[in-house]
């Protein structure tokens, strides 16, 4: 069974950093996209960050683009998201999710992923 463990949450000072991992198991890694969501109080989940299947194709939100990366590591089946600059703004619950197949399309979409991790807790304050 497809599992996503999100990890690496916490609080920071606004223009502090935090790295989330995203560790997967129960499927082949090449034939999924993996992406990141975030979703604050009150607000719709919305789409961060998400790399491809195969080459490493990466896709940024506009709200967070330049300042979050991105990144793979296949030995480990684990996918990170390095958050730079943060701002209060960022503060939600992150959420890895995964969908199979290797079209690069609709990638903020969350209907398009079919396997969600538990989320993990970003609190950015002063």
């Amino acid at each position: 069974q497809l599992q996503l463990v999100e990890s690496g949450g916490g609080l920071v000072q606004p223009g502090g950093s935090l790295r989330l991992s995203c560790a997967a198991s129960g499927f082949t890694w090449t034939y999924y996209t993996i992406g990141w969501f975030r979703q604050a109080p009150g607000n719709q989940r919305e789409g961060v960050s998400c790399i491809s299947s195969i080459g490493g194709i990466t896709a940024y939100a506009d709200s967070v683009k330049g300042r979050f990366t991105i990144s793979r590591d296949n030995d480990k089946n684990t996918v990170y998201l390095q958050m730079n600059s943060l701002k209060p703004e960022d503060t939600a619950v992150y959420y890895c999710a995964a969908r199979g197949g290797i079209s690069w399309y609709n990638l903020f979409e969350k209907n398009e992923y079919t396997h969600w991790g538990q989320g993990t807790q970003v609190t950015v304050s002063s």
